[in-house]
Parts: structure tokens; sequence; C-alpha cells
């Protein structure tokens, strides 16, 4: 009997069946004989490149339950601790090999990415000269090495410990006789870095936003990315205590090759889009922010029924703002308190010791980055810039426990509407991988551990230029709550300084783009930072009464015969946070699911300190 090989997203299909019996007797839909795929080679890249959006919000590739809901940027949301499975990951605690059950979901479906890869790669390998020529042929193994390295970074990222599966393996049928163990670390990431060099070495040079392909500048910035991974050293990053934060590890050489990379895009055509709102508005997904990213599409612009939605963050819409909002990837107060300034630089050291937050149209002595009102939906002011859709407080679907403040960078505007909009909700705005800024402060990073403060405070004024002259567009209505200076030369006096400069920034600029958590294990401080945060985020607060003392639309507030107010005028959320608990040498990393650890027992270890 032939084999059958499933080109189209039918792996999933053994959920939907009742029985063993039942699914003994289906004979499978939307699969194509074997032989036939693999003597189409064009059509088994195209197979692999249609991984990238194929995801769903409990196998997010965009990881933003592991990179935000895991750090101290954000809380799950939702109706509750018992809505999805990702309360576990939002507190550390209680996450096991079976908590939460979403994770054995993003394994399988991020392996099956990888066999798409790989069987890509074996139709070029048999087919491809004959097909398409020498030099396509070429270019498109090198295609397909970059995205089977975007989907090995990702479970490398999460799960530390995986078997290394390549076209090798998969010709020989031998995946389920592989170990987890086989290679450490460094070897796994010297393995991720081979994909993405023999895609640097091939790929030509192309400018933002022509086919939405991998190309040679957003190779040489996942190369710089995972260098300057490795350049932080292995050893702190399995265990981030106080102790030990990593500077000590530093490997030179591959911040050398940080720098060495980013040279490559920073001579590109690839550069800042002008305002900071612009970058996450639909209408500039392919600008020259955009270094690689994955393309969604509304159905008016692709003539199908539902378009190339984005639903990975189907979720994350606002509730009662969209037509199925659900609330979840909620802005925390402490990075809210992050965003203050004081004479236009950040408040490092006291931040976060009083809860504040701004009204619309009733400024007050404290002042804030302008990236706050693109980044954090708040209530009283317009929703994605748009008065008409003014947010309140009954926008918010489980204030108790998640508090009054929404994500805005992954959605659209509300009158531009949903992709899809029946049951749940997704959009049509695409999913950075990597975009320009997101380079150039890895670059900066790398520099000032380099000793070249001055080339790093470049960079960072550059940024915090934009993010000044990102007011009068979209945000005119909150430009006299916002202050922000460039850094002046005192501040990067020293490599202390200047990292906590740099660090800040990175906060600030990447704010719920799903990474945070990956910074603070990176540098060795996830323990004492998300320690800190369950301390004194368990003590939320939001005020019913606006700076003005009236009552804010929408707030949860009951009235007497008279018309006084006879319920609770401030809100206490985060509570759930006295569970919070994150244990160095064991939470730096996700298990591996359960599942996967007993398919075939004894192929696989787990990850320390989850057995």
């Amino acid at each position: 009997m032939k084999k059958i090989y499933n080109i189209l997203a039918a792996c999933v299909i053994g959920l939907t069946l009742t029985s063993c019996d039942d699914f003994l007797d289906y004979n499978p839909t939307a699969v194509i004989d074997e032989d036939k795929a693999f003597a189409d080679p064009e059509g088994m890249v195209t197979s692999a490149y249609a991984m990238l959006g194929d995801c769903w919000y409990s196998y997010p590739f965009n990881l933003f339950p592991y990179g935000d809901i895991a750090s101290d940027d954000c809380l799950k949301g939702g109706s509750g601790p018992n809505d999805t499975g990702y309360h576990a990951i939002d507190i550390w605690k209680t996450v096991t090999p079976t908590t939460p059950g979403e994770m054995d979901e993003l394994w399988y479906r991020l392996y099956c990415a990888v066999s798409r890869c790989n069987r890509a790669l074996l139709s070029l390998e048999r087919n491809g000269e004959s097909k398409l020529g020498a030099e396509t042929t070429r270019q498109r193994i090198a295609e397909v090495k970059f995205l089977r390295g975007h989907f090995y970074y990702k479970l490398l990222t999460v799960f530390r410990k995986i078997p290394w599966i390549d076209e090798k393996v998969e010709a020989a049928g031998s995946q389920e006789s592989v170990k987890n163990d086989a290679y450490k670390y460094r070897e796994l990431f010297g393995k991720v870095i081979d994909d993405f060099k023999a895609a640097y070495d091939v790929l030509p040079v192309k400018g933002p936003g022509e086919d939405g392909r991998a190309n040679k500048i957003a190779a040489a910035a996942y190369l710089a990315k995972c260098y300057l991974n490795l350049a932080w050293g292995a050893v702190h990053i399995f265990r981030s205590d106080v102790a030990n934060t990593g500077v000590g590890h530093i490997t030179p050489e591959y911040m050398d090759s940080v720098v060495y990379y980013t040279n490559d895009v920073v001579n590109s055509d690839y550069g800042y889009l002008e305002d900071y709102g612009d970058i996450f508005l639909p209408e500039y997904k392919n600008s020259k922010e955009s270094i690689f990213a994955v393309q969604c599409s509304d159905y008016e612009d692709d003539h199908t029924t539902y378009g190339r939605a984005n639903w990975s963050t189907m979720l994350n819409g606002c509730w009662q703002m969209w037509s199925c909002g659900w609330d979840f990837h909620k802005p925390s107060q402490n990075l809210v308190n992050a965003f203050k300034t004081k004479n236009g630089l950040p408040m490092f050291d006291d931040y976060n010791n009083s809860i504040d937050y701004p009204i619309n149209g009733q400024p007050t002595a404290q002042k804030w980055d302008p990236r706050l009102f693109h980044t954090v939906g708040m209530p009283s002011f317009p929703y994605k810039y748009e008065a008409e859709y003014t947010q309140t407080m009954a926008n918010s679907r489980d204030a108790t426990d998640y508090g009054y403040y929404t994500s805005l960078k992954e959605v659209p505007q509300r009158s531009k509407g949903e992709t899809y909009n029946d049951s749940w909700q997704a959009f049509a705005m695409n999913e950075y991988v990597l975009r320009y800024t997101d380079v150039m402060l890895m670059r900066a990073e790398a520099l000032i551990e380099l000793g070249r403060l001055s080339e790093a405070r470049t960079i960072i004024n550059d940024i915090r230029r934009r993010a000044a002259n990102s007011v009068a567009k979209h945000i005119d209505y909150a430009a006299n709550q916002c202050e922000i200076a460039e850094y002046p030369e005192s501040y990067f006096a020293n490599k202390e300084t200047a990292r906590k400069c740099l660090r800040w920034e990175r906060r600030l600029e990447m704010a719920m783009e799903n990474g945070r958590f990956f910074d603070l294990r990176r540098w060795g401080i996830a323990s004492q930072t998300l320690n800190a945060y369950y301390a004194s985020e368990q003590n939320d607060v939001y005020s019913f009464f606006d700076h003005n003392g009236n009552v804010m639309a929408g707030a949860p507030v009951t009235y007497d015969s008279n018309g006084n107010i006879t319920s609770d005028t401030e809100m206490h959320y985060g509570q759930y946070y006295r569970d919070g608990l994150f244990t160095a040498g064991k939470n730096e990393f996700f298990p591996i699911p359960y599942n996967q650890m007993f398919y075939i027992p004894g192929l696989y270890t787990q990850n320390e300190g989850y057995n």
C-alpha cells in the first residue's frame, strides 16, 4: 500500500474521531499520494510556508502565552483562572508536564511544521532540478532551511530538550528513535544556526514587502538573534537567581557575531517606520519595519470565504468592543507603571512605588512615554485611536481578576472590523517575526556588552526620537500627558547604566509582542523579576472615579434611592498572584509535555525540576 501524505492541515483529524473503529474505517480526505506530492517540489515548498500561520490560540506560533503571560508584562485575561490552561503559566507555580495541556498541542504542531520542511527538502533533492532548474532549487532549499530554523528556534526557546529531526531522519523513517537529549543546548542552537546560515549564504537581498518569502536580510536578523541568546552563556539560563545574573558568562565572540549580522540589516532598505502607531496598523503590515512576518489577509484581499486570518491572537480582542472579543492578553499594572517618565526619562528605581494611570483629558504631574497609548487600551481613551469607540470600564470581561487594561498592538482599528467574526474573531494582522527596531535593539545590546556604549546610545536615542514623534498623528488627545527625552551621555558612561537603559527600552518598545519572558531569561533575571512582580501585582487596585472625582463610564457601581453610591468604589484585582512562584533552576524552560514523554517510554528525558 502506498503511503498517504497529508498536504493540508488535516493532521488533527484524529481528534475529531470518536472511536478506534471509526479511525480504522475512515477514508482520509484532502490528501494525495506521497509520490505525487514529492513530484511537485514547488507545491511542497508552499506547503512548508503554509505552516507559518497554521496555528490556533491553543498552539499559537507567536508564543504569546509563553513570552508574555509568563512575564511581568501581562495577565492571562479571559473569564477567570479556569478559562484555558494558561493560568498555570501566569503564576508558574502550577506548571507541570500536563498543565497546561496546550503545551502538548504546541509541541505537536511545531513538529508538524518541521516535518513539512523536511519533506519539502526531500522533494527538492529528488525532483527539484528536473522540475525547477538548478538555481531555483538552490533558492528553495535555502528558503525551506530558513523556515525549519524558524520552527526549531521556537521549539528550542520553549522546551530546551528537543529531538533534532532533519530530512535524513525523515527519509529513514527513524523519528521514533531520536532522543531529545542527544544534543546539548548549545549544540541544538548550532544546528538552528546552520539552517539560517545556509539560507543567508544563498538567498538574495530583498526590500520591504516584496513577496513575503525568506530573504538574506531576514536570515541575517535571525542569526543575530541566535547568537545573542548564545552570547549570554548556557549556564545562567538554567538558573536565573540573584547570585547569577548572566553578565559573568558573556561570550564576546558571539556578541561580535550579533554586530556582524546586524550590519546587513543596517545597510539594507529596511528601517524605522516614522510613526510608532503605524507599525501596528494592517495598512502598514509590510512596511520597511517588517523584516519577516507571517502573512495574513482579509477575505476581500484574497477573495476567499474567511481570508487568511491570524488565529494565534483570536482570544485577545477587547470585551464588548469586538463582536467576539474574549479579553485575553491583559497588560499588567507593572507594565503601565514602567511607561512613567520624569523629565522625559524612565523612572528606573521608583516607577512601581505607586499605582498610576492616565485619564483622558485630565493630565496630572505624572507624564508618560507616548508608546503607552499605542500599546495599552485604557478606560476613557479612544480604542486604537478612534473616539467613536472609546473604551470604558465595561470593556473588561473579568475585572476582579484581570483589571481594566486591554492589549492594542495585535488588533486593527475597530472601524475596520474583523476578518472572521462568527463565534470566534480573527484579524488580518500580520504576525511580526522580526521587525527592524527589534533587531536594532539586539545590536545595541551587543554593542553595550562589547564596550561600544556611544554607538548603543545612538541607536536607543533614535528609537526614543521616533517615539517622541509619534503623538500628533494618532494620539493627539494624549499630547499633554506625554513626555519623553533622549538619554544624555551620562546614562551611557558605564556598562551597568547603559545596560539598564537598553533593557528598559526593549521592554517599552517591544511590550506585548510576545518576548518579555525570553528577555528576562536571557539576562538571567527571570526569578528575581517575576517573584518581585508577584509580590506587588497582587495589590493592584483601580478606582471607579476619574481624576476629577466623577464616576467613570462603565464602572460597576450601584446607587440607593437617593442617588448615593452603595458599592465599593475601587476594584482590587490580581490577587491570584499570591499563588505565584517562579523557581530558579526549574522554570527557565517549560516541561516536556506528558504525552510526548510517554508516547515511547524512555525515549525522552524531562527538563530539570519537572520529574
